[in-house]
């Protein structure tokens, strides 16, 4: 089996190339065509075997590429650590990066200002910690 064979648009499979992908690994190639057809999916494997390109690559196709600033958060990704935060916030970018689409990470344990300075200039994913998250709703500086 191939990206291709898993319907996602070019954009994508553009970047997939370019992250050195060649084949969809086991829960790629289970759970992506159903959340490109918007069903729910609660998928376990194990570390290192591409958990994250299983839910980022249809959520980025399903966004879609509209380009233009964004006022309200499309899409959410909570993470329970700032680390795991980070890593799938680069993975959306770099999946995404043909797409026109935007990711944005937030955390705590750091300052808010540079963190809500980007989400002031709009994001279609937010990839959050759920502290920070709760902190800048209660703050009023997200929208969904």
């Amino acid at each position: 089996m191939q990206f291709s064979d898993l319907r996602l648009v070019e954009p994508i499979l553009r970047a997939v190339v370019a992250e050195g992908y060649q084949h969809p690994t086991p829960i790629q190639a289970k759970a992506i065509p159903h959340v490109l057809e918007g069903r729910d999916v609660l998928g376990r494997a194990q570390t290192g075997t591409g958990k994250t390109a299983a839910f980022a690559l249809p959520i980025l196709q399903r966004l879609g590429a509209p380009g233009g600033r964004r006022s309200a958060v499309r899409s959410l990704v909570l993470s329970p650590t700032r680390e795991l935060a980070l890593q799938i916030h680069e993975s959306f970018r770099a999946y995404g990066r043909h797409t026109g689409l935007r990711s944005v990470v937030v955390y705590g344990g750091v300052g808010q200002e540079p963190q809500t300075r980007a989400l002031r200039d709009g994001a279609d994913v937010l990839v959050a910690t759920p502290g920070r998250l709760l902190d800048l709703m209660g703050q009023g500086h997200l929208r969904f």
